[in-house]
């Protein structure tokens, strides 16, 4: 499952961010704020209409990532709380 199509408030555990080519500086950034294999993750709040951004919410810190940036994060089959 993609992080775009967790529903709001429902919490998952992130897999992987996945890379789009070699040295992908974006997922490499999102690893880098926290998009980790293992941790907490959940949508606190989206744009209305399906728009940018949505409001992410990693361990006790909240991003605001573009749907492009978010579609990257995948997170763990059956394992959303």
């Amino acid at each position: 499952m993609r992080l775009t199509e967790l529903a709001r408030g429902v919490s998952a555990i992130v897999d992987h961010v996945a890379d789009i080519h070699a040295a992908d500086a974006v997922a490499g950034r999102l690893r880098d704020l926290g998009f980790v294999n293992g941790e907490p993750v959940r949508i606190v709040a989206a744009a209305p209409w399906g728009g940018d951004p949505i409001l992410v919410q990693i361990g006790s810190t909240r991003f605001a990532l573009r749907r492009a940036e978010a579609d990257r994060v995948r997170l763990r089959a059956g394992e959303a709380q």
